[in-house]
């Protein structure tokens, strides 16, 4: 935690990067926290190394994304360009909110279906939680089959799709943001990103 506290200086070179805490994505909830895990988003025009964590983490992984569709702000920038392109490939989708602290709770109750919900969906490769702080600064980041299979869980799953109704009468949101992205490489250990496609994950 101090390390992260101290690691700005290690995005100086990049268009838009956060270091963020991570949840196993039981839940996506604030109990959800995983402590041995951490995770670094940047945008840049040429690839991002970050070799002092690299040399005392046990594992790693590293996914290279092209934007294909983005939404909302974060810290108050829309950080990604997207290409509109539409992939043949595997997707990850990316979500982001601040949370408004007098609606935080009432979001938390209607998230533990979804995420059953998410755990049980066709095509799903990946899924774990990120966040700028325990509490309140939180996203999610699901790796998918297929642009197909995340539309979906996206738009036929009923609880997602209630809570997905509810948000803008709720307003729970202070800020949000929502990208979809396809997969350009992936190398590393990607049991780190929780992946759960056993067949993939001996590749």
């Amino acid at each position: 935690m101090l390390r992260m506290a101290f690691a700005g200086k290690d995005l100086e070179n990049v268009k838009f990067g956060k270091f963020l805490g991570t949840g196993t994505g039981a839940t996506f909830g604030p109990g959800d926290t995983d402590w041995t895990r951490w995770a670094a988003i940047t945008v840049s025009d040429i690839p991002v190394r970050f070799p002092k964590w690299d040399a005392i983490a046990d594992r790693h992984a590293r996914i290279d994304l092209e934007p294909l569709v983005s939404r909302g702000e974060w810290s108050g920038r829309s950080p990604f360009r997207p290409t509109g392109r539409k992939p043949d490939g595997p997707v990850v989708a990316l979500t982001r909110a601040r949370l408004r602290p007098t609606r935080a709770l009432r979001f938390w109750r209607a998230i533990p279906a979804v995420a059953r919900e998410v755990a049980d969906a066709p095509g799903l490769l990946a899924r774990f939680g990120v966040g700028e702080a325990p509490i309140g600064w939180q996203g999610t980041v699901s790796v998918w089959r297929s642009t197909a299979d995340l539309t979906a869980f996206a738009y036929r799953q009923p609880e997602h799709r209630a809570v997905i109704a509810r948000t803008p009468a709720d307003g729970w949101y202070a800020e949000e943001l929502f990208a979809r992205f396809a997969v350009r490489d992936l190398t590393g250990d990607r049991t780190v990103l929780g992946w759960i496609d056993e067949e993939l994950t001996e590749r």
